[in-house]
């Protein structure tokens, strides 16, 4: 049986003394972040090669460089003390206009470029001073059952690596808090002044040039099986990873592609693409907010909760007018 460590021990600040000088290779830049002395942050670095065995960061004429194995631990410490300065950050009252904490929102990208504007003119209001990060939230490659399918973004709020995903699916552990914000459909994008904008039939549309987007490549997408249910097929003549990417290629081509309708009506008068109903239904989608049940007693978790509930709502209301 191993050892415990005794963090009792343990100076915590050392492992912040490793990442600054990670960051700024220089024990004077280093000794300036920490409003340290120079020969308190070299004090601090031999505890710290005692502490990990290793010389960690050796010196050169023009500062230090880390070691291999300084390199191999630099992720994990990171992650240590980002976990470290959340718990601290929820153990303080949140007080949204003070606030300066950093909340992390997964999404497909589709879902987060649709949501960012009404949550930042919200957040600017009520919180100035908060930092907002946007994970892209990916489907699990061969895997298409629903409660697995996005069993990477469940393993993210485990870990705590973000506060909040938001994912097409409605299936999750009752360990977690889930909360309908819009359904969600698609329309097809072409360029303005397109040839069959107006004349988008199902034979001239299985006719045209397709675009896709995967991530990884992949051509074979949803609009494939809906088409394979009335015996039809189509030709993808490009995959691109995202879907901001896909507006800017229609715009400049005459393909043709499947967008979210929320996101083809945000954005696509912007790049000179129209929308238009596709020849068959392409299904509908529930978009779902997704957070660790205990994470909502802490009250900024809870306000980002609230936040983009209320983005939402103002989104759901330009898609049934149609307003950009």
């Amino acid at each position: 049986m191993l050892n415990e460590i005794d963090l009792s021990r343990t100076d915590l600040n050392l492992l912040v003394l490793f990442e600054v000088l990670w960051q700024e290779c220089h024990v004077g830049r280093a000794a300036e972040r920490l409003s340290l002395s120079p020969s308190a942050v070299s004090h601090g670095l031999g505890r710290l090669r005692r502490l990990l065995n290793d010389p960690v960061f050796v010196r050169t004429p023009k500062g230090v460089i880390p070691t291999d194995r300084a390199r191999e631990l630099s992720g994990p410490i990171t992650d240590a003390l980002a976990r470290v300065r959340s718990v601290v950050a929820i153990a303080e009252p949140f007080d949204a206009m003070r606030s300066t904490r950093q909340f992390t929102i997964g999404a497909p990208d589709g879902v987060s470029a649709v949501l960012l504007r009404s949550l930042l003119e919200i957040a600017s209001r009520q919180a100035p001073g908060i930092n907002l990060g946007i994970r892209q939230l990916l489907p699990s490659q061969g895997d298409v059952s629903p409660e697995r399918i996005w069993r990477n973004a469940i393993a993210e709020l485990d870990a705590r690596a973000m506060d909040i995903a938001i994912v097409p699916s409605n299936e999750v552990p009752a360990r977690f808090e889930s909360r309908l914000l819009y359904r969600e459909d698609f329309v097809l994008v072409l360029r303005d002044g397109h040839p069959f904008a107006d004349s988008l039939d199902l034979d001239r549309y299985c006719e045209m040039q397709h675009l896709v987007v995967s991530f990884g490549g992949d051509p074979h997408g949803m609009v494939d099986d809906v088409l394979r249910t009335v015996g039809r097929t189509r030709r993808v003549a490009l995959t691109v990873p995202n879907f901001m990417f896909a507006l800017l290629m229609v715009a400049e081509t005459d393909m043709v592609s499947a967008v979210p309708r929320a996101f083809a009506t945000m954005y696509g008068g912007r790049h000179g693409i129209v929308s238009r109903e596709p020849p068959l239904s392409l299904g509908t989608f529930s978009l779902n907010m997704v957070v660790p049940r205990a994470a909502m007693i802490d009250a900024g978790t809870d306000w980002l909760y609230r936040t983009i509930l209320a983005s939402c709502h103002t989104i759901s209301m330009g898609i049934e007018t149609g307003t950009k």
